[in-house]
């Protein structure tokens, strides 16, 4: 950040009074500007024992499979970003029935949440941001093109958890987890 966005005088960094963090302050008009994490809100998708996955068709990860999430807007909430961005990508209406995963990665300020979701009525599409849309059952599902290590970690515990038959008893846990990388996610051939 170089200037105020208040009042568009240069800012600079310190630690406020009362903080213990470095901020970017308005030697100007004293605005400090806090930058917090992103939250990136979607689903996992399901209909018929099915999982619904989108091949982006925009960068980081262009070409690469995923759930469909995104950024979280302004004056919404979490169910109804990750309800628009399952809409935005794949052209599906969904029934949420809950908060499955939470996965926070500090190194790139984010935080990743994925709600389970059924397709309402089977019907989904290919939306602007997607190159292609299907249904995968575990078995077919990509996972050496998936885009990014949340949607995996999300995708393991699923597959986890219906072997462990809480699909049966309706019962599926929270995921909470920290994901830190020292260096940006490259994928490797092994996984």
């Amino acid at each position: 950040m170089k200037y105020c966005s208040d009042c568009g005088s240069p800012v600079e960094q310190r630690i406020p009074e009362g903080d213990n963090r470095p901020r970017y302050v308005c030697p100007s008009c004293h605005t400090i500007h806090y930058q917090n994490p992103k939250i990136i809100a979607g689903t996992l998708p399901t209909y018929d024992g099915r999982i619904l996955l989108c091949r982006r068709a925009i960068e980081p990860r262009r070409g690469f499979w995923t759930l469909p999430a995104g950024f979280m807007e302004n004056k919404e909430t979490t169910m109804q970003a990750a309800i628009r961005e399952t809409w935005e990508e794949a052209a599906a209406q969904v029934e949420l029935e809950g908060l499955y995963t939470i996965i926070n990665l500090p190194h790139i300020d984010q935080v990743h949440m994925f709600f389970l979701a059924t397709i309402v009525d089977g019907k989904f599409g290919v939306g602007e941001e997607s190159l292609e849309v299907d249904l995968f059952r575990e078995d077919q599902i990509p996972w050496k093109e998936l885009a990014f290590p949340t949607v995996r970690e999300t995708l393991q515990h699923y597959f986890s958890d219906i072997h462990r038959g809480m699909l049966v008893q309706h019962r599926f846990p929270v995921r909470v987890k920290d994901m830190i990388f020292n260096r940006p996610f490259k994928p490797d051939s092994s996984s």
